[in-house]
């Protein structure tokens, strides 16, 4: 596989200036046309504007890339047909010449092998909701049990089963901090309703732990910076639970099962709430991509 780092990220990473990786699923699959350009384009000045270099990540016609030009943007948001890869696809897409964007896994996986240890997303993968039934449970978990990587996120979607998601993050060895509270949020809500065990406030602190699993060695697994949405910004609680409620049960009734339930339940979600869950979503993202480039430049400094 040749994997094709941009020029810009290829000389800040051997300079060691900070470099965050984004994913590109955001850009091709979570947002309509035309917004999902602005949106891109939007979170890559945000990185540049905490004094960072944005790192878009995606597979074209076969060549994995860390780091896109305003062209590649453009393909991953407007060409139809742009497939979803998590890691599990890279190789098939490598070897048939696909094109995709890339999820959380992917993209970790392709950041780490760039160099970058930094990365922004909105929320994580997790245990489903009856995962004794399913056993349906997201790569993502898998992955960054794996990837000495700095996943800022706004902890995992909410549609999932939150308290299983930070059992099976504990029992993988991937360490879990909120940044400014002690609770751990629920993507659309500041809150969850659990806790975490251990929290951070600057970007200093998350740069020292950063350093602290270099120095201690070990399995090379993730860091992931718990960052709640503004309680302002986030979708009204009980809003959440009464759409989310329903949707769960119009899936039991329509047989909705596997891979098909997120993205059900999301459309819902959105559908239900007039697009204020979208709102949050996004705001979730504006907020974990600053803070990852404050992130990047702390590591940087270390």
């Amino acid at each position: 596989m040749t994997l094709v780092v941009s020029e810009e990220v290829r000389e800040a990473v051997e300079a060691h200036r900070p470099v965050v990786a984004l994913e590109s699923t955001i850009i091709a699959h979570g947002l309509p046309r035309p917004r999902n350009l602005r949106v891109a384009l939007e979170l890559e000045a945000a990185v540049r504007q905490e004094g960072a270099v944005p790192a878009t990540v995606a597979v074209l016609d076969g060549r994995p890339h860390v780091g896109l030009d305003g062209e590649q943007v453009e393909r991953i948001a407007h060409e139809r047909g742009m497939r979803k890869l998590g890691h599990r696809d890279l190789p098939l897409a490598v070897a048939s010449g696909a094109s995709g964007a890339t999820t959380v896994s992917a993209t970790a996986q392709l950041a780490a092998l760039a160099g970058v240890r930094v990365f922004a997303t909105g929320g994580l993968g997790g245990v489903h909701r009856q995962w004794t039934a399913t056993q349906d449970e997201s790569a993502d978990l898998g992955l960054l049990a794996r990837t000495r990587i700095t996943v800022v996120c706004a902890g995992v979607k909410s549609i999932l089963d939150v308290p299983a998601t930070l059992q099976r993050l504990e029992t993988l060895g991937v360490s879990v901090a909120g940044y400014g509270t002690d609770r751990f949020p629920g993507f659309y809500l500041s809150d969850s309703g659990h806790p975490v065990d251990w929290r951070l406030d600057t970007p200093r602190q998350v740069a020292r732990v950063m350093r602290a699993q270099d120095a201690l060695g070990g399995a090379p697994s993730a860091l992931i910076v718990a960052n709640p949405v503004a309680p302002e910004e986030q979708l009204d609680p009980e809003l959440h639970a009464r759409v989310l409620a329903g949707a769960l049960r119009e899936c039991e009734e329509r047989g909705i099962s596997g891979q098909a339930v997120t993205p059900f339940l999301l459309d819902h979600l959105v559908r239900h709430t007039d697009g204020a869950s979208l709102r949050a979503n996004l705001a979730a993202v504006r907020g974990n991509v600053r803070l990852a480039g404050r992130v990047a430049v702390a590591w940087a400094e270390a």
